[in-house]
């Protein structure tokens, strides 16, 4: 009996080691499309057009990923509600990881004309479907796994996949604008990140076909198997049941992800155009924020498993929403050493809200909906929020030729997310099991 524990950290621990590699290898792909719609495929995919309406145009096809993440939740959701959490997250590696290097492949708009932005725009939904089931399996099989007095620091790990995705993407594209002219990079350079993720998944699928399914997950399937009771598919029983709850998970996630992105993709946008600094400036500020914001999330996590989740993420969105007026100043600045502590101080607020989201959102569903209910209210604010965030920013630049406008939309997103957590329930130390299921006899 003594013994048992180490048993339990050791699982836990190659677990989380799994959903890490996993999200990061996801998001590094995600994250790859955003950096090269703002510095090349306005050119390449889109080149009748002049710069900021080419930006606007590349744009809108990394909004369609977000577009396609949804769908991804809900079927996703589903079958990972119905056969578990692990064969969903592998298959959604392979589908990231295959069309993220068929865009490595891509002929452009030199080459095949509209066919190039439109074989462009498809596998961008692609991308999209796949990230929009990963989210929800990763965070899951942690959060499950793991015990409710260290949820928040666990879960929040996965958490981490996406700023350490982006610290892969931002650090090869920022070695590739070092060592090469910007000719190079805009003629073949920039294909070499996109063709690297196929090793990558490689990796990826290696370690994660090694972690074991969510004991939570098999215990609620073996009591349905025992139960004579007929239940209404997942998603049926959260837009019956538990849509306050996907309202909620929305809510919070309105000014997480609108900063996020504002910071990540518009500012590349912002400091090559109006400020007229090269692109690894921008780079280089980003791949440094994410270094820190990659150590500080699982922080924030551990604090909300002390403070509660809703007073950790509160923080975070009034800290973001005061510091988007002061990040563009500092930006203006053009120095580079200042730009980076923007960015940086920018990605420390934005974890606050990031870090006890994935513990947050578990523990306001029931096992056998948690990854649709979760899955759901993720994805469905990321199309609004993260998928629009770079093109209304670029809209409103150019719109009105100045950033006020943009700091003014990121600090209304951060109000959404102070009103949607402030009206939640406190979730921390729940039981995932506890949750109730409220099953319902079929109609």
């Amino acid at each position: 009996m003594t013994q048992e524990p180490t048993p339990e950290r050791t699982s836990i621990s190659r677990i989380i080691g799994a959903s890490l590699v996993g999200t990061t290898i996801e998001w590094y792909d995600f994250f790859l499309y955003g950096s090269a719609a703002a510095l090349v495929f306005n050119k390449l995919f889109f080149p009748n057009s002049d710069p900021l309406t080419g930006t606007l145009l590349a744009f809108g096809t990394y909004a369609a990923g977000f577009g396609a993440r949804p769908l991804g939740g809900l079927v996703f959701g589903h079958f990972g509600d119905k056969v578990g959490r692990k064969r969903l997250l592998v298959l959604s590696l392979l589908l990231m990881g295959g069309a993220t290097c068929a865009m490595g492949l891509l002929p452009t708009y030199a080459s095949v004309g509209i066919a190039a932005p439109i074989l462009l725009t498809t596998l961008r939904l692609v991308q999209g479907f796949a990230l929009g089931g990963e989210w929800g399996g990763a965070v899951l099989i942690v959060s499950e796994h793991g015990s409710p007095q260290r949820r928040g620091f666990w879960a929040s790990w996965p958490q981490a996949g996406a700023p350490g995705g982006n610290l892969l993407a931002t650090g090869v594209l920022a070695i590739l604008a070092a060592v090469q002219s910007d000719q190079a990079f805009l003629d073949w350079g920039w294909r070499i990140p996109f063709l690297l993720s196929g090793v990558l998944v490689m990796i990826g699928l290696w370690i994660r076909l090694s972690v074991t399914e969510s004991p939570v997950f098999l215990e609620a399937a073996e009591q349905a198997r025992r139960s004579s009771a007929v239940v209404r598919a997942p998603i049926a029983r959260v837009l019956r049941d538990n849509w306050r709850e996907v309202l909620i998970s929305m809510g919070a996630r309105m000014g997480e992800n609108t900063t996020y992105y504002v910071i990540t993709a518009f500012i590349l946008v912002y400091l090559t155009g109006p400020v007229g600094l090269p692109k690894s400036v921008g780079l280089n500020a980003v791949l440094i924020g994410s270094i820190v914001h990659f150590a500080t999330i699982p922080l924030w996590g551990a604090l909300s498993d002390r403070w509660g989740r809703r007073p950790v993420i509160i923080i975070g969105a009034l800290g973001s929403g005061a510091w988007a007026f002061a990040f563009f100043g500092l930006l203006d600045t053009a120095s580079p050493l200042v730009i980076t502590l923007a960015t940086t101080v920018g990605l420390v607020l934005h974890g606050a809200m990031y870090g006890p989201q994935a513990a947050f959102f578990s523990e306001l569903f029931g096992t056998q909906v948690r990854y649709s209910g979760a899955s759901i209210g993720y994805q469905l604010a990321s199309v609004v929020a993260g998928g629009l965030a770079p093109l209304i920013a670029t809209a409103l630049l150019k719109g009105y030729g100045t950033a006020a406008p943009v700091a003014l939309y990121v600090a209304a997103g951060a109000a959404l997310t102070v009103i949607a957590t402030a009206v939640s329930r406190e979730t921390r130390a729940t039981g995932l099991g506890s949750v109730p299921e409220q099953p319902r006899q079929a109609v």
